[in-house]
């Protein structure tokens, strides 16, 4: 039993290291990034949403796949930080009065309080369409039609069809009886879309056939429902202080959740077979798909 803690421990002492450095490069590159632009009245808004930023887990979830096609690790962090680029910027919005009206963000005042709701919307448009800027630059090494093909992907996962068109059905659920499948299909298009981007870009720039694209489009939705169930875990028992945000938020405004349909402790067995079944189909990849088994439980014990 001993053994097992000190070996759990290191584990995740391991992961923290890794996901500093991961933090470290991305906003290094992300400030160099918008340094070398022309400035603007909006770039201190910009800043205050994008930095210091979370965790990174999608950017470390990229590398992570991307070691499984053994991908140069700086290219992985310039996509990791136009990801980050789209996650900031949903956050942003949904932060807003007319969104969840949250005041909190990542353990400060949320952007829209700052700097006030029209310059919030702007901030957060600016940062979307940086993520492009960031996946069309000429420093990215990469051919230009996977350039292409990356911004084609990242387009579909950041609308209608992917966080904005889920973030519209979370809206829309709010104090109404919603069944188990509306609600992984919404937390799968809020949430689950940019870790689809995260595992299937990848396979992307080493040009993998439709069927291994799917594949990893599949893992990322699966991921980034783990990533929600969790985060909604944090929200029904986790500390506002740890967590950065206010927390008991879903309940009282009658959100739409796994944990109000199944119970938390169901919630829990429900993430864990996720857990399962992602490793089990990523053990085909070989030793590498371990960090990836090491990332998930580190997001479904982060923080509660």
């Amino acid at each position: 039993m001993k053994k097992q803690i000190i070996k759990s421990w290191k584990l995740l002492k391991k992961m923290k290291n890794e996901i500093n450095k991961i933090i470290k490069d991305t906003n290094y590159f992300l400030k160099k990034f918008i340094d070398n632009q022309n400035s603007s009245h909006l770039i201190n808004a910009m800043k205050y949403g994008l930095f210091p930023g979370g965790k990174k887990i999608r950017s470390k979830i990229l590398i992570d796949i991307g070691s499984l096609f053994s991908i140069n690790y700086k290219t992985l962090i310039q996509i990791g930080a136009a990801v980050e680029c789209i996650h900031a910027y949903s956050l942003i919005h949904d932060d807003l009065p007319c969104m969840d009206n949250d005041k909190i963000r990542r353990g400060k005042a949320s952007t829209h309080i700052k700097y006030g709701e029209s310059t919030a919307v702007l901030a957060g448009n600016s940062l979307l369409t940086m993520a492009f800027e960031i996946l069309s630059n000429k420093n990215l090494d990469l051919s230009e039609k996977t350039k292409v093909n990356l911004i084609k992907k990242l387009s579909e996962c950041s609308g209608h069809q992917g966080i904005a068109g889920g973030q519209y059905l979370d809206l829309n659920y709010e104090k109404k009886k919603v069944s188990r499948n509306k609600i992984i299909e919404m937390e799968k298009k809020k949430t689950g879309m940019l870790f689809s981007f995260c595992c299937i870009a990848p396979a992307i720039i080493k040009n993998k056939k439709n069927l291994e694209l799917k594949f990893f489009e599949n893992i990322g939705s699966d991921i980034g429902l783990l990533f929600q169930i969790s985060d909604d875990l944090i929200d029904y028992r986790g500390n506002s202080k740890i967590a950065g945000k206010k927390t008991g938020k879903d309940q009282k405004k009658g959100k739409a959740t796994l944990i109000s349909l199944l119970g938390y402790n169901n919630a829990v067995k429900y993430c864990n077979n996720l857990v399962i079944n992602i490793t089990g189909k990523l053990k085909k990849y070989g030793s590498n798909s371990k960090k990836i088994k090491q990332t998930l439980e580190y997001i479904l014990n982060r923080d509660r």
